[in-house]
């Protein structure tokens, strides 16, 4: 036999194997979890007082500054957003929980739909200021319901 054609047959089988190993490892990264995200749970809290305790998970990677899950809502038709607090967050590709509580400065809040908006901020060194850099965005409805430990 000629070496032409062998070289060719073996170039094809060498081909065909690399795209059979090649096809699995391409499947298997497209199943693999975002590598930052931001959740929020589906039920929030309200205080007699009026604090919010809003919760859910986050993951991010690759920081160089200070990191922080914040948090606002909005109730009903109002587009004014309240500032539920604030968590330090660890970038380090673990999917961790957050929770946030703060009492708006107006009483307008009560228990039932609100919007939720998340973000996981980094603040990242930029020559002498600390610019902001997101890692993630969620925003959804929740339900805020009475916090029953705090009107016992």
């Amino acid at each position: 036999m000629p070496v032409r054609p062998v070289l060719a047959v073996l170039t094809a089988s060498a081909g065909a194997a690399l795209l059979l190993t090649a096809a699995p490892a391409a499947g298997a990264a497209s199943a693999a979890p975002a590598a930052e995200s931001v959740t929020v749970d589906p039920t929030g809290r309200i205080a007699a007082d009026g604090t919010i305790t809003l919760s859910g998970t986050y993951r991010c990677t690759g920081s160089t500054g200070p990191v922080f899950v914040s948090s606002s809502v909005a109730q009903g038709t109002s587009s004014t957003r309240h500032n539920i607090g604030g968590t330090r967050a660890v970038c380090d590709g673990v999917e961790r929980r957050w929770v946030n509580s703060g009492r708006p400065s107006s009483a307008s809040l009560t228990p039932g739909t609100a919007r939720v908006q998340t973000t996981v901020t980094e603040l990242r060194p930029f020559g002498f200021l600390p610019l902001p850099a997101f890692h993630a965005v969620h925003g959804q409805d929740i339900t805020l319901v009475a916090d029953p430990a705090a009107t016992a």
